[in-house]
């Protein structure tokens, strides 16, 4: 895909299955002398939730523990070419920030397909992304 250079490109990643071939995808896009950001955004937690009200979980240790596997479900051939990022938020809006604050010249996002009542309900991560993103967005269908 060497007739889309871009220098710097954001993959988010839910680690479905498809997410494999997001990071995939942005690798080849990125080429030799780009470099591949590998996004996973977790939920806030409730208030409500039990790990919250025990103290047995917070932020810190669960992007601790998002990271360790990301890191060993994307594994890089090149540490130096792919970085990895877990933030906390709502995806679209997150990715979107990422994005504009690395600069970057291309999110690929996977797309589930959703459509009717269940894209009503559920929302698309990638409809938020393409309208809020400040750079282009490959959206890869199923």
């Amino acid at each position: 895909m060497s007739f889309l250079p871009r220098r710097r490109v954001v993959a988010p990643v839910d680690f479905s299955d498809r997410s494999v071939e997001v990071v995939k995808t942005a690798r080849d896009i990125a080429g030799v002398q780009g470099q591949v950001l590998v996004v996973h955004v977790l939920p806030e937690l409730s208030p409500t939730d039990p790990g919250v009200i025990w103290e047995t979980i917070d932020d810190s240790s669960r992007i601790e523990k998002a990271g360790r596997t990301l890191r060993d479900t994307y594994p890089a051939d090149d540490p130096s070419k792919t970085r990895f990022e877990v933030v906390v938020g709502d995806p679209g809006h997150e990715v979107a920030a990422i994005a504009e604050r690395t600069s970057a010249d291309l999110i690929v996002v996977a797309s589930h397909g959703r459509t009717g009542v269940k894209r009503l309900l559920i929302g698309s991560v990638a409809e938020r992304i393409v309208r809020l993103a400040h750079c282009p967005v490959l959206v890869l269908r199923s």
